[in-house]
C-alpha cells in the first residue's frame, strides 16, 4: 500500500533513532534501508547522533544523502537515549511517532500495519508488536509479547519491546517525555511505559512478528549491578501505584537485585528455552 499520494504538509509518521557508538556499518545500514524499504513511504526519520566518536559519526555522515526522508542531528556530547529520543521528538512533525534501533529490523510491511491499528483502534495510545531474535545471521528466538498489557504483565519486565513501538504524538505534544536521569539509563522505556499506563494511557502488542531484534547470546550477562539497582528503584516508584498485591510490590521490586545471585548460566540456559518454545511454537 503506498500513501505519498497524500498532500499533507507534515509526514505521516515521524521515525526516530537514537544511535551511539554504532560501529558496525553494516548493521547500520541495514537497519536504515529496513525503514526506507517500507511500503508506508509517507514518514520523516530523523537520526540523532549521540556524540559518538570520530569512526562511528563517520557511518552516519552521509545518511541524509540517501533519502530525502532522512534528517540526521548531531551533539558533541553523549546523553543518553532517553535525551536522544526526546531530542528527535522535539524535531518531529508526524501524527504518529515510531520507534527504531540501529542495529534491528524493521519488517517490510511494520509501519503499515501499525499505523493502519492506531487508525482503526483510537482507544489506543500506543502499538508494538512481536519479533524474532537473531545474532548474526541465525535467529535464535521470539519474543511473543502480551497483547494487551496490564499492571500484572509489567512484572517481570517491560511489556512492550521498544524499537519495535509507534506512538501517537498527542502523548508528546502534552509535554510527556522520557526521563533523561541516571535512575532510567538502562530502562528509560520500562519506566516510560510504566507511568503512561499509571496515567490511563493504553498499549498493544500486534500479535504478529514485523521485527527483527538484534540481541546476542549473552546479553544477560552484560547487566551491570548498577543498572539492576537502577532499575530495582524505577520499579519501586511505580508498582505501588499500579493496584498490584502488596507482596507482588516487594517480590518483584527486588526482582533485579535478586538476579544477581542466580549463576548466568542458569539465567541464560532458561531465557534461551522459553525463546526456543516460543520460536517452535510460531511454526
Amino acid at each position: 500500500m503506498k500513501y505519498t499520494e497524500k498532500k499533507e504538509k507534515n509526514p505521516v509518521i515521524s521515525v526516530v533513532m537514537g544511535v551511539y557508538n554504532q560501529y558496525s556499518r553494516e548493521e547500520l545500514m541495514a537497519s536504515v534501508h529496513s525503514i526506507l524499504d517500507q511500503t508506508f513511504t509517507d514518514f520523516e526519520f530523523i537520526i540523532y547522533d549521540d556524540g559518538s566518536d570520530d569512526e562511528a559519526a563517520g557511518h552516519l555522515e552521509d545518511l541524509e544523502e540517501l533519502d530525502k526522508r532522512i534528517k540526521v542531528i548531531r551533539e558533541e556530547e553523549n546523553h543518553g537515549l532517553a535525551f536522544s529520543l526526546n531530542r528527535c521528538i522535539r524535531e518531529a512533525r508526524g501524527r504518529y511517532i515510531a520507534r527504531m534501533d540501529a542495529d534491528d529490523i524493521s519488517l517490510p510491511t511494520r509501519l503499515e500495519e501499525e499505523y493502519e491499528f492506531l487508525e482503526t483502534h483510537p482507544q489506543y495510545d500506543w502499538v508494538g508488536c512481536n519479533a524474532r531474535v537473531f545474532e548474526g545471521t541465525e535467529t535464535w528466538g521470539v519474543l511473543k509479547m502480551a497483547e494487551e498489557p496490564n499492571q500484572y504483565n509489567f512484572l517481570p519486565f517491560s511489556p512492550y519491546i521498544h524499537p519495535t513501538v509507534m506512538y501517537r504524538s498527542d502523548i508528546f505534544l502534552k509535554g510527556h517525555r522520557y526521563e533523561a536521569s541516571r535512575m532510567t539509563r538502562r530502562c528509560e522505556d520500562y519506566e516510560f511505559f510504566m507511568w503512561l499506563y499509571r496515567n490511563g494511557f493504553r498499549g498493544y502488542n500486534i500479535q504478529k512478528i514485523l521485527f527483527l531484534y538484534r540481541q546476542g547470546r549473552d546479553v544477560y550477562k552484560r547487566r551491570k549491578a548498577v543498572d539492576r539497582i537502577m532499575e530495582a528503584r524505577v520499579r519501586a516508584k511505580h508498582f505501588p501505584h499500579m493496584k498490584l498485591p502488596r507482596w507482588k510490590v516487594a517480590a518483584y521490586t527486588m526482582r533485579p537485585i535478586v538476579a544477581m545471585a542466580i549463576p548466568y548460566r542458569i539465567t541464560a540456559a532458561y531465557k534461551k528455552r522459553r525463546f526456543r518454545e516460543r520460536e517452535d511454537g510460531e511454526k
